[in-house]
């Protein structure tokens, strides 16, 4: 989908910390000023007081509730809370769901300001998220004045605030804000009402550049995913780039191929490194045939001018909802060349000279399966990284573990009712197995690396989803007896209601039939697949397209995965010899085994020894020794943090900081709690 699926630089006199145009000459991992701790998305802390040996003594520091919760808005039950703060000397910048900034106190947690914007209601099909915020110093003026704090909303403005007190700078846009949706080309009956952004802007140098988030699976024609650039003082727009300019050649244009997700900076050779996401609709090309170059792919550009240096795509002509949802993650292989490290939501890791864009480790195209669906053309093959996958390519009905001789064949069954040729099993009007899900593999929680060794960490989901076309006319004969059917069976409840209350009705068996059929109807229209719900069952309308798109998560009876365990895990992978270190189930489902579970948000290395990861169903912060994959803490949150911790060290104490607030479209219990650990 085109969501995703959301912060300050240490600024103390004592490490000598200076602004440069955007940037800091801190080595890498010192502080956190950028979401993804560096510009490149390590996510790497060199914060080193906290240890394998002594890290069972952390304990929680200060706790800082944002009050995004006690809002009277109607959306604040979708809300999920993916921030990763970033550090500015001794404050902490943040957003809430609503896209409100936060400035905190990085030793107390107390609040120093907050911002908010007013995002209104009903914007990018009831997805209400924002990863965080973005950090520039201008170069011209070494004053507090002169830094700002960048934040990208939900209903499509960038806006500037003043790190000090935030306000907004009135230098830039108008009146601090520019209006992204202004000289964009809209395609929708509703313009803009699907288009925002749910991630931090990227800075390098003077320039700010930021993507967009659509609803691609909902229209053919959705806005186009264009990227721009613009001055980090005045707001002025710089350049634009359009990933499909293919598409205006269409009958029908295509839209989305839109970055969503986080975009790196290499500030030395100013480029910037764009994960792009998939074409609209999902899952039917016919309308967008070819590769759709250079949709799904990870696209590197001039930052100064906007012109594109090269593209590495991970999916020819995508059918399976597998856009690049992880920040591009840059790092110098063996500490001297430049390269560049590309998670899938495949579970394949591509690795690249950052420069020209070749492979590394090298990529196999292979022959894949094709579809039987009338109008589509699959692509023959696709690429194959030659790094070991995080989880298996396929799997059959003998793979499957059960948990009992029930679930066990549930799962067979279902399994054996669909359409299974391994990865790229193309959607199918029968049903196709879709593995891995859509959700990843990996998402935006993205990858770690620590340059001292030159390992990856990587948390991965292991689920399978259900996909199925459905003819156009049937899913409109459907929709109308959907807008019909409610009100036929709310009038008859009521009517047998008021009967049996006055008496005036004594029903014989004939009366009793008609109440189990009422109820049986009332139970079918409850259980249909609704409308857009990305991570359960769902039906996507995919409108103009002759298919929309049914998509389940493939269960059991229990609501378990149908598929071979860990369930989720997170991965240790050398990027010296091409090989996995380690591996090690990341949360549980069955009553505290280590069966991993599906997660949302990524994992943090430190020079300390430790890999942090939360991103899971359960209220707890683990922590893994980086070199054996074992936990040795786990650290208990208010609520289950879909999110990606962060670290830094101030004052001569280290603290590890998660945004623990859960998810509602993930359905796990929701707060507001951003958490701070730190030995006592």
């Amino acid at each position: 989908m085109g969501f995703g699926l959301k912060l300050s630089l240490l600024g103390l006199v004592s490490l000598g910390t200076v602004w440069l145009h955007g940037q800091t000459t801190l080595p890498k991992g010192e502080g956190w000023p950028a979401y993804g701790g560096d510009a490149g998305g390590q996510r790497y802390s060199a914060a080193a007081q906290v240890t394998p040996e002594n890290v069972s003594s952390l304990k929680v520091a200060w706790v800082y509730h944002t009050g995004a919760l006690r809002t009277q808005r109607p959306s604040r039950t979708e809300a999920a809370f993916e921030a990763t703060p970033v550090l500015d000397g001794r404050t902490l910048y943040l957003t809430t769901p609503f896209d409100e900034v936060l400035a905190v106190d990085a030793t107390s947690g107390t609040e120093r300001w907050r911002f908010d914007p007013h995002v209104p209601e009903n914007f990018l099909a009831g997805v209400y998220t924002s990863r965080g915020v973005a950090l520039w110093q201008d170069s011209h003026d070494g004053a507090a004045s002169g830094r700002r704090v960048f934040v990208a909303t939900l209903d499509g403005r960038l806006i500037a605030l003043e790190t000090g007190t935030g306000r907004l700078c009135a230098d830039f846009g108008e009146g601090g804000s520019v209006d992204l949706k202004k000289n964009l080309p809209t395609q929708t009956s509703e313009p803009y009402q699907e288009y925002g952004v749910t991630s931090p802007p990227t800075v390098i140098g003077d320039v700010v550049v930021v993507g967009s988030a659509v609803a691609d699976g909902q229209e053919v024609d959705v806005e186009p995913g264009v990227v721009r650039g613009f001055d980090a003082r005045s707001g002025r727009l710089l350049w634009n780039w359009d990933p499909m300019p293919w598409a205006t050649h269409q009958k029908v244009r295509t839209g989305g191929g839109n970055t969503w997700s986080i975009i790196s900076a290499d500030p030395e050779h100013h480029l910037v490194f764009l994960p792009t996401g998939s074409p609209s609709p999902d899952f039917y090309g016919g309308l967008r045939p070819g590769d759709d170059r250079d949709a799904d792919s990870v696209v590197a550009l001039d930052a100064n001018t906007g012109k594109k240096v090269w593209s590495f795509q991970v999916v020819h002509h995508n059918l399976w909802d597998y856009d690049v949802a992880a920040q591009p993650l840059l790092f110098d292989y063996q500490k001297r060349v430049p390269a560049i490290a590309i998670g899938t939501k495949m579970g394949m890791i591509f690795v690249l000279n950052r420069l020209t864009g070749q492979p590394i480790f090298p990529v196999e195209e292979r022959p894949v399966p094709q579809s039987d669906v009338p109008g589509e053309v699959t692509s023959p093959t696709q690429p194959f990284s030659s790094l070991p996958p995080l989880s298996p390519l396929s799997f059959t009905k003998d793979d499957l573990p059960g948990h009992t001789v029930a679930d066990t064949a549930t799962c067979m069954a279902r399994l054996s009712a669909l359409r299974n040729e391994g990865i790229y099993t193309p959607p199918s009007l029968k049903g196709s197995l879709l593995y891995p899900g859509s959700l990843g593999g990996v998402n935006w929680g993205s990858l770690a690396f620590d340059p001292e060794t030159g390992i990856l960490y990587v948390n991965s989901n292991h689920h399978a989803f259900r996909t199925r076309l459905v003819p156009r006319w049937r899913f409109q004969t459907d929709q109308v007896l959907r807008s019909w059917e409610n009100w036929i069976y709310a009038s008859a409840s009521l009517l047998v209601l008021l009967l049996v209350v006055r008496r005036s009705w004594k029903p014989g068996w004939l009366g009793g039939v008609f109440v189990v059929l009422l109820a049986g109807y009332g139970a079918f229209v409850a259980i249909r697949p609704g409308e857009v719900q990305h991570f359960g069952t769902e039906t996507a309308p995919q409108r103009k397209a002759p298919f929309a798109v049914e998509r389940a998560p493939l269960t059991d009876e229990h609501g378990l995965p149908c598929t071979p365990m860990p369930w989720g895990k997170v991965a240790a992978l050398d990027l010296n010899t091409g090989r996995e270190a380690w591996e090690r189930p990341l949360g549980t489902m069955v009553n505290g085994a280590e069966t991993g579970s599906l997660n949302l948000g990524g994992p943090m290395v430190t020079r300390g020894g430790l890999v942090f990861a939360a991103a899971v169903r359960e209220p707890v912060l683990r922590a893994f020794n980086k070199r054996t994959g074992a936990i040795v803490w786990t650290g208990q949150l208010p609520v289950p943090a879909q999110s990606t911790p962060m670290s830094y060290e101030v004052g001569g104490r280290q603290y590890v900081v998660v945004a623990a607030g859960g998810h509602g479209g993930f359905g796990t219990k929701q707060g507001d709690s951003l958490v701070a650990f730190a030995l006592p």
